[in-house]
């Protein structure tokens, strides 16, 4: 098919060609009928297509109405488009005399990339909800503005026949917006309507589809369920979620129950900002994250006279998590609540959720009492994104669907570099793509502990090799040998015949940062300050309160939390009171608080645990190994103050209790507790003097509250007094701050203002996750500036 415009030349003017090269994000955004509008606008002639490095731009006219033409593009971009570069090049020959048209995509070495799925845009929307339209409640409603797209393909060009709507053939209405270039759905490959599209219904726990009452759809019938305290699965745009109301505190409890996710908070949607503000307190950058066209969940602090919810949605805690309708399914849903609904992934706990209609009815049977499901395929799993604005700016903590796969443009130096695949970390996984002087980051994937997370991840990738052509030159790996994605990375590239590279955890965490703010590959070294759970050290500890000297080749360890013994493993993450124990015995000794504070909660329960087996486990190093985490230094300061001492349902829920606590204590802290700084090689900061304040508080009667915000005051002095010194004493300007301890806002918000009233830059993540979601990208551009340096110094 090809759409032609025709043209009248002035022909005074001189005609020259130029073909234009469009790269970055400009497939299945509309580009094309941008590119078709324009042309006719400035009188050109020649054509513009899709193919497998962009759009390509064949244009004849003056050279005045060329330039402006190409002014216009950059300018007048459809939203979801992003242009990294447009090369231009002289065309011989003579002008068409076709007009200007669009023509077929051509095949080709792929290079573009894809376009996350989008937020439904305002005029989608209005159609839904208009009963005179076409699409009056039709719950996939799209056009090139919004909609599925890494949800749904499976090959580039993004095409209609290389996504999951290829099962849908257009009705004659639907193909007719399709192939008009001034229609907004001019290419929208998952265009369709309730004639020829995907179609909702609701099931029973038997399978059987609901009979409807009068007057109503299955989406009107799923909100007459909620409403009645009912659970419902919901098939979204990136795999199943579960729905109940808010605020019936039976139904969230139950839903806590049947999921067996007893204490994380739930993810909540709303109506509109306006319902979001009765329960939240919301900024104008805040609004404007959660109305954004990747329709994140935003972190908001609750509102202290807002109305109320059930008590079980964030149990001790002082946020809440909210996102808005993201597709039209989602917003005729909340039209018609009058309270938001919690909207949280629908699996059981620490699985991947359901993506599939069958996997669902088994999975969640027993979960959910009713299904609305569809009949389009999820080709690719999308976990919902997660963005909490700390020190001023909003950060990622979760970068999934409205993000990935968006690439990033490597910074100065690392156009050459070759083709990397990154394997990522054990926790929070994702992989990355490096090419053409680009990283591709995956979707946050899980934890691959979890045997179906792991195969996730691998289909995952298979999928992204696929879509982008990818054999990797060079495979990057963190450098524990025994974390699954390590020995899968280690088989690749022997399968694959591509180079091994082994990256120190924290050393990626660092690179990460750097790269995202486009630091270039030849930088002078800068401070790394990690602040994680652990990863393995070159001294073979596992590290994770760290201070790096480093650049994206090298790093030199200058200091680090006092190393304390991690008492059972990994049984030491999920049990506090194993690191409240370490700490004691450590800097002032067990028997001696246990005799001085024999009341303490956490003495008493200590006393009904092996101490005398944990004490020689200590002396005798067995399956104690001694760690620098900085995550367990909370966990230790949670269990003395009664915060899931015995036990934690989920990674990082100590820490992330406690700092709700200091939140309440800050007005009344103080200066914090002190911390040691002892010199050495490394230098450490040590607990000591801070153990032995916090101690005498707790024997005080001091608020647990205040002595939260005391702990919080004091480490933030610690870390940042030292990473002063150290940049000072090693004539360094930049800090960059990562790990996952540094998601807590008030540690990170500290911490940056001291360094930053020291006169030194600060770095921080934002784009990408601070914790092990954002490694991957690390580890490829450490990979990457290794190969290119490499390259560099063997051709000199």
């Amino acid at each position: 098919m090809v759409i032609e415009a025709n043209r009248a030349t002035d022909q005074d003017e001189e005609v020259i060609g130029v073909a234009l090269r469009v790269r970055g994000l400009v497939q299945g955004v509309g580009f094309r009928p941008t590119v078709w509008r324009l042309a006719r606008k400035f009188e050109l002639s020649g054509e513009v297509l899709n193919d497998g490095e962009g759009v390509l731009i064949r244009a004849w006219g003056s050279p005045r109405s060329l330039a402006r033409f190409g002014d216009a593009l950059v300018e007048e971009r459809p939203p979801l488009a992003r242009i990294d570069g447009i090369e231009r090049m002289l065309l011989g020959g003579s002008e068409p005399q076709h007009g200007f048209r669009i023509v077929a995509s051509e095949a080709g070495t792929i290079t573009t990339g894809i376009v996350a799925d989008a937020a439904t845009c305002p005029d989608c929307r209005a159609e839904v909800q208009d009963p005179s339209n076409r699409r009056y409640r039709y719950p996939f409603t799209n056009c090139t503005h919004c909609g599925p797209r890494l949800s749904i393909v499976r090959a580039i060009p993004y095409d209609r026949a290389s996504t999951s709507m290829v099962a849908f053939p257009m009705c004659e209405d639907c193909r007719a917006e399709y192939e008009d270039p001034g229609d907004r759905r001019f290419h929208a490959e998952p265009n369709a309507c309730p004639v020829c599209g995907p179609r909702v219904w609701l099931e029973d726990v038997r399978g059987r589809e609901l009979a409807l009452e009068r007057g109503e759809d299955a989406v009107a019938a799923a909100v007459r369920l909620i409403r009645a305290g009912f659970i419902v699965a919901i098939k979204g745009i990136g795999g199943f979620q579960l729905a109940c109301d808010a605020a019936n505190a039976e139904a969230v409890d139950q839903l806590r129950t049947r999921k067996r996710r007893y204490h994380k908070p739930f993810a909540l949607m709303a109506r509109d900002t306006a319902m979001v503000r009765a329960y939240a307190d919301v900024t104008v950058e805040e609004a404007r994250s959660l109305e954004s066209s990747a329709g994140p969940i935003v972190i908001f602090d609750a509102a202290t006279a807002g109305e109320l919810l059930a008590p079980g949605v964030a149990p001790g805690q002082s946020t809440l998590g909210f996102m808005l309708p993201y597709t039209p399914l989602h917003h005729l849903l909340m039209r018609d609540l009058a309270r938001p609904i919690v909207l949280t992934s629908g699996n059981l706990s620490d699985e991947p959720q359901c993506t599939q209609n069958d996997a669902a009815r088994m999975k969640l049977k027993g979960v959910a009492d009713y299904w609305l499901m569809h009949d389009r395929d999820i080709v690719n799993r999308l976990d919902d994104s997660v963005l909490r604005r700390i020190d001023g700016a909003p950060v990622l903590l979760r970068r999934a669907r409205g993000f990935a796969p968006e690439p990033i443009r490597l910074p100065e130096g690392f156009a050459a570099a070759p083709r990397v695949l990154a394997m990522g970390a054990e926790l929070k996984s994702t992989f990355c793509l490096v090419r053409g002087g680009e990283a591709i980051v995956s979707q946050h994937i899980g934890d691959l502990e979890e045997a179906a997370t792991h195969s996730d991840f691998r289909a995952a990738l298979d999928l992204y090799r696929r879509l982008f052509a990818f054999t990797p030159d060079a495979v990057a790996v963190d450098r524990h040998p025994d974390y699954l994605s390590t020995q899968w990375g280690r088989s690749i590239a022997f399968d694959e015949g591509a180079r091994l590279i082994a990256v120190q955890h924290h050393h990626a965490h660092v690179a990460a940062c750097l790269a995202e703010h486009g630091v270039p590959v030849s930088t002078r070294p800068v401070l790394g300050v990690v602040l994680d759970g652990l990863g393995l050290g070159d001294d073979g500890g596992l590290w994770g309160g760290e201070f790096l000297l480093c650049d994206y080749t090298r790093y030199e360890r200058l200091a680090s939390f006092e190393p304390v013994p991690l008492l059972g493993g990994a049984k030491a993450m999920r049990e506090p009171w194993r690191n409240a124990f370490a700490h004691i015995e450590q800097v002032m000794g067990w028997e001696r608080v246990a005799e001085r504070y024999p009341d303490f909660a956490i003495t008493r329960l200590l006393r009904e645990k092996p101490v005398d087996q944990l004490r020689r486990m200590i002396a005798t190093k067995l399956n104690s190994p001694l760690s620098s985490s900085a995550g367990r230094v909370f966990d230790a300061v949670a269990a003395v103050l009664g915060v899931y001492a015995e036990a934690t349902s989920y990674e990082g829920q100590a820490a992330i209790e406690i700092e709700a606590l200091a939140e309440r204590g800050l007005g009344s802290a103080g200066d914090g507790y002190p911390c040691d700084i002892e010199e050495g090689a490394p230098l450490l900061i040590g607990w000591r003097a801070m153990w032995t304040a916090l101690l005498r508080d707790l024997a005080d009667g001091t608020a647990r509250e205040i002595i939260a915000a005391r702990f919080h005051i004091g480490l933030a002095k610690a870390v940042g007094r030292a990473a002063c010194q150290l940049a000072a004493r090693h004539g360094v300007e930049t800090v960059a701050l990562s790990g996952g301890v540094f998601q807590n806002r008030i540690l990170l918000g500290a911490v940056a203002q001291l360094l930053r009233d020291a006169g030194l830059l600060v770095l921080k993540p934002r784009r990408f996750p601070a914790n092990d979601g954002g490694l991957s990208l690390g580890q490829a551009v450490i990979a990457a500036a290794r190969e290119i340096i490499g390259r560099d110094k063997a051709g000199s």
